[in-house]
């Protein structure tokens, strides 16, 4: 059976004011007419029932959850208590997966990706089951289109579109001089984050590689109840914080000797943080991305300015290489270079 694990915790710290911990990426309407979860969601829906899909998230971003998407059952809400990173998160929601479907094919996925092209990811996702049903543990790699530090990198030896190959090795975010020998060589993709196999398959690999993530499953088990959602994670809670908090790809890809990669271009963009705005959307005669907000620009460029609704007039004179993020309550002034440092102002808030 056919089923989807979409992630969609998350702190909201990336793109904060716009995103919040209540409200993170995700569930903004700030990329298109319709959230990102909500892209995720009617993105699979023609491959499966919608019963087949379940969201791991916590407590605190549960009720915008439940307003985004009020069709899903909340029985496919997975709470997890708290956030002990991927492999916990994957080893927890394929378990509860897995008590409505025996030994299920498992799709985990990001909630806050953007997809060009639904048909061919959808294709994609087809492909790597029937890998997967063969016993495999498959991701998808994204063919680079240019050398990116921001993104963790497999190596292949054969790069071919749509033809599951061996993993060589997963490689952490390089350096630019680095990364642009990885995308020279072509034998390198960006590692998507993107995950299927069997139930039993990952079990038995964490078994294998990381035995603290399958015991403490183990021992988690028998606690849980299919319908209790809040109360099922407070139940539990005590068990899941004896989880490594480890990533799934130190946990089990790298190490692994069953991993097949996917070579995949299906227009992906993991909307990292503010700097996405310049890859999505087109930029003015000044080189400014506007985004939501009314603007009044004068020797100003390479702006990005952007808003979740239109608050207020932004007026910019003699301002170059900026982001000004605009909310009702906060406002966001930041030289683009220092986009990944924005978490420092939310710790002083």
């Amino acid at each position: 059976m056919l089923t989807f694990l979409i992630m969609a915790g998350g702190s909201g710290e990336r793109f904060w004011p716009l995103s919040t911990k209540e409200k993170p990426k995700q569930l903004l309407k700030i990329f298109s007419d319709k959230s990102l979860i909500r892209l995720a969601y009617e993105r699979i829906l023609p491959l499966v029932d919608k019963n087949q899909i379940f969201i791991a998230t916590n407590e605190i971003q549960v009720p915008a959850l439940k307003e985004e998407l009020n069709e899903l059952d909340d029985s496919r809400i997975i709470i997890e208590p708290a956030f002990r990173d991927t492999a916990a998160a994957i080893a927890y929601g394929s378990t509860m997966i897995s008590k409505y479907y025996e030994n299920p094919t498992v799709v985990v996925l990001a909630s806050d990706h953007l997809i060009a092209d639904g048909d061919e990811f959808r294709k994609v996702i087809k492909l790597a089951e029937a890998e997967a049903n063969n016993g495999s543990i498959v991701t998808l790699g994204i063919k680079p289109t240019y050398p990116e530090t921001g993104y963790g990198y497999i190596e292949v030896s054969d790069s071919t579109l749509n033809k599951a190959t061996k993993s060589l090795g997963f490689k952490e975010k390089p350096k630019y001089e680095i990364a642009k020998e990885y995308f020279e060589s072509k034998k390198y993709l960006w590692n998507s984050g993107m995950f299927i196999f069997k139930y039993e398959t990952i079990m038995n690999a964490l078994k294998k590689y990381s035995p603290n993530h399958f015991e403490t499953i183990e021992s988690i088990k028998p606690l849980f109840n299919k319908n209790e959602g809040v109360k099922t994670a407070e139940l539990v809670k005590d068990k899941f914080m004896n989880f490594e908090k480890k990533s799934i790809d130190f946990a089990v890809m790298e190490h692994a000797s069953n991993i097949m990669v996917i070579p995949s271009e299906f227009g992906w963009n993991d909307v990292g943080n503010f700097l996405a705005f310049e890859e999505l959307f087109k930029s003015d005669e000044n080189k400014n991305v506007i985004k939501n907000v009314k603007c009044i620009s004068v020797d100003s460029n390479n702006n990005i300015i952007v808003s979740n609704g239109n608050y207020q007039r932004v007026s910019l004179l003699g301002v170059t290489n900026m982001i000004v993020a605009v909310t009702k309550d906060d406002i966001l002034i930041c030289e683009k270079n220092k986009n990944q440092d924005i978490k420092k102002i939310i710790k002083l808030l």
